[in-house]
């Protein structure tokens, strides 16, 4: 190859639904192989539940058709949850499991306590997945809620630890993205957000990606473990919540108005930053069947 091609070679990737369409077309066909995505918010926003609907969808032949290997570092593992999204992916997909075919069969969970763990976890996989035949291991998906917990407790606030914890994100996200590569892996990592105090764009006077700033109840936030993470993972989504009014009774307004006011809670999800999509966000609600986008 030529460089001048370069720009003309183009390399197609597939993507691993989210187990809705409206959601699948704000992000350009859903969550797409090859490259680390990653999911930031505040805790309520359904992060974890997003996740655990990608190890389902992650099933379907016209998706990655594979298996999906969840490592959690968040306790205990929300199996009433992880219940609730079986039966609903079995009841929309019947003739896919028709078969006495078990989606449980397909999913792999494995807990770390801290991400000195989570890379000895990840660097004792890549055995298993170069004979997916043989260890039954056809892994086409790799979740890891989340990134921050594990370590949130593990280093100090000091030069010499944040030096020491910005080299294992770059380790850990170097075996991420070449099994990515290598063996044509979505991996989904969530991260949780801190309160940002200072007037500064972005973080440390760094704007990251295509929003100034990231707003969630009422809030100003930036999603954890700083500049040095942004940098490991290919794309950031945004899940974001706030307090809306509907329905004042007749149209009336004000400190004195002792009417009854609808207030619902408003899910959006925002592209931050991607190689292959522009800013977009989408509307999204969720419910006991799964995750679902908001056609406006």
């Amino acid at each position: 190859m030529q460089p001048e091609n370069l720009l003309l070679h183009h390399t197609r990737h597939r993507h691993l639904s989210l187990g809705c369409p409206i959601l699948d077309a704000a992000l350009g066909g859903g969550i797409p192989s090859n490259s680390i995505t990653e999911l930031v918010s505040e805790s309520g926003c359904g992060k974890t539940q997003l996740s655990l609907q990608l190890l389902f969808t992650a099933q379907l032949p016209h998706g990655l058709n594979g298996s999906s290997l969840y490592l959690y570092s968040e306790f205990p593992f929300p199996y009433r949850r992880f219940a609730q999204l079986l039966h609903s992916f079995r009841s929309s997909h019947p003739i896919l499991f028709s078969n006495y075919r078990d989606p449980c069969d397909h999913i792999f969970t494995r807990d770390c306590h801290t991400a000195h763990h989570l890379l000895d976890v990840l660097l004792q996989l890549e055995s298993r997945l170069k004979h997916p035949k043989e260890t039954r291991l056809d892994i086409k998906l790799i979740v890891i809620d989340s990134i921050a917990a594990l370590f949130r407790s593990d280093f100090e606030n000091n030069g010499a630890d944040l030096k020491k914890r910005s080299a294992l994100f770059f380790k850990i996200s170097a075996v991420l993205k070449m099994y990515a590569k290598r063996f044509g892996i979505a991996v989904v990592v969530t991260n949780q957000v801190v309160d940002l105090v200072d007037d500064s764009e972005g973080v440390s006077g760094v704007r990251v990606g295509n929003l100034e700033g990231l707003w969630t109840s009422g809030r100003r936030v930036c999603p954890a473990l700083g500049l040095s993470w942004a940098n490991c993972v290919n794309s950031r989504l945004f899940l974001s919540r706030r307090e809306v009014i509907e329905g004042v009774e007749n149209g009336l307004q004000g400190d004195d108005y002792g009417g009854f006011v609808n207030r619902r809670q408003r899910r959006e999800l925002h592209v931050v930053f991607a190689p292959h999509l522009p800013y977009s966000s989408c509307e999204y609600v969720i419910r006991k069947e799964g995750v679902f986008g908001v056609d406006r």
